[in-house]
């Protein structure tokens, strides 16, 4: 009960997340609410952040004004740590197979908490697995209006009954303070473009871009150094493909603010980098050099303003977006966000017993399925025998199945483009097995 005069407690959320985008993502948007107690819980797993990652993820937020609401923990520690620090809410920022894995996991508590997720960046096209990932989330935030209808539409589709809620972008808060800066910053993406000759074309304008004006440098941003690992596994790495850059072409490992505070512009296929960057007032090349495709996330940018060539990347034609599109795609009005309303108003629920639990289904394939689950998020951390068997047991099946069901539902680019989402898996193809058993899913 709250007596007159006295304050309602403070709302505990708990933020559980491994790879460094995810990380930075539910840093950011647990940040966004005043007034709650917050903790943030990196899980062990093949994909979790380094120290400098962890660094660089929480940069600009409390959490990094207070290390101690950091945590490491080992995934078998979860459940007694929640069971101890009985937060109201938990906000699971992982890929789709890690929320689904850390679903189970509080499935097992007696007192449950709001469970809420999301995709940390621009999610155009909504994609099934994302979805049907998190179904047992009581909520799934998006960040713009189109993504609303975008996963509201796949939804309806599949059968998935997710309540969806709109949040601005954690990265999309107006930051710029100085002037216009020199530096054309490139966001590269590990899995976008994938094809290996797309790559060293893109390192090729790069290069003409740092030859075109000496005096200007050519920043490559990226989001690890060598031995640290990222959300996605990076193929033709842009260290190795621009060995032999121009000296005014250099490497980042800074936060985006950072190396935005001193850029002309920004340059990117479909980086999520691009909302930051026009954010911070600093114009933006999305390049089209290879065409608008489902598999480079790049139908996002029709009809943006921002689209652009090789030859604008190398004579620094940096444009800002159209107004009405800006509207549509992450710069809404802040009073639509209500995501955090959403989030109290389920809490109160759950307090009055009114919130029936979203339970996480047994996978079909059962035990075994569940122990590859477990082995395919957490790699060696697992050390089950049942998952180092259905690791080799099941991988090769899975890995055979994936591969069918991307050829027996390829989708032409005008059905992905008219729709907005996709019912056919993830246009990103990634290895199930990648160093110790990562993940295998895209979002």
């Amino acid at each position: 009960m709250t007596f007159p005069g006295s304050r309602a407690p403070r709302l505990r959320v708990v933020a559980i997340g491994d790879a460094d985008s995810f990380v930075k993502w539910a840093a950011h948007l647990v940040d966004q609410v005043d007034g709650i107690s917050r903790h943030l819980l990196l899980v062990q797993t093949p994909l979790v952040v380094s120290d400098a990652q962890r660094d660089a993820a929480v940069a600009g937020t409390r959490f990094a004004e207070h290390p101690a609401s950091i945590s490491r923990i080992a995934f078998n520690d979860i459940v007694a740590w929640l069971a101890k620090d009985a937060p109201d809410v938990v906000v699971l920022a992982g890929r789709a197979p890690f929320v689904r894995l850390l679903g189970r996991e509080i499935d097992r508590l007696t007192r449950r908490p709001v469970v809420v997720s999301g995709v940390p960046g621009m999610s155009i096209p909504a994609l099934r697995g994302a979805l049907e990932y998190r179904r047992h989330c009581d909520l799934m935030v998006v960040h713009s209006h189109r993504e609303v209808t975008a996963y509201s539409r796949l939804g309806r589709a599949l059968g998935v009954t997710v309540p969806i809620a709109l949040a601005t972008l954690p990265f999309a808060t107006p930051t710029r303070t100085t002037e216009s800066g020199t530096d054309l910053v490139f966001a590269a993406q590990a899995l976008v473009p994938a094809d290996p000759a797309e790559r060293r074309r893109i390192a090729e304008i790069l290069r003409l871009a740092a030859v075109a004006d000496p005096s200007r440098r050519v920043v490559v941003k990226l989001r690890s150094r060598p031995g640290e690992v990222e959300a996605h596994q990076e193929r033709d790495g842009y260290t190795e493909l621009l060995e032999s850059a121009p000296g005014n072409l250099v490497f980042s490992y800074a936060p985006m603010a950072e190396a935005l505070a001193s850029a002309e512009g920004l340059v990117t296929v479909s980086s999520t980098a691009a909302v930051e960057a026009m954010a911070a007032g600093v114009p933006v090349i999305a390049l089209d050099e290879f065409g608008i495709r489902p598999d480079l996330l790049n139908h996002v940018f029709d009809h943006s303003g921002l689209l652009g060539s090789a030859d604008d990347v190398v004579s620094r034609r940096f444009r800002h977006p159209d107004a009405r599109w800006a509207a549509a795609n992450y710069f809404h009005d802040s009073r639509d966000s209500r995501w955090w309303d959403e989030v109290r108003r389920l809490v109160a629920q759950r307090r009055r017993g009114a919130l029936p639990a979203r339970i996480v289904t047994a996978p079909r394939g059962g035990a075994l399925h569940a122990a590859w689950h477990r082995r395919m998020v957490l790699g060696e951390a697992d050390r089950t025998l049942s998952g180092r068997v259905a690791g080799v047991l099941v991988t090769p099946v899975i890995t055979a199945l994936t591969a069918l069901r991307r050829r027996r539902h390829a989708v032409s680019v005008p059905d992905a483009i008219a729709a907005d989402f996709a019912l056919a898996p993830s246009p990103l193809a990634e290895p199930v097995r990648r160093r110790s058993a990562a993940s295998a899913s895209i979002r």
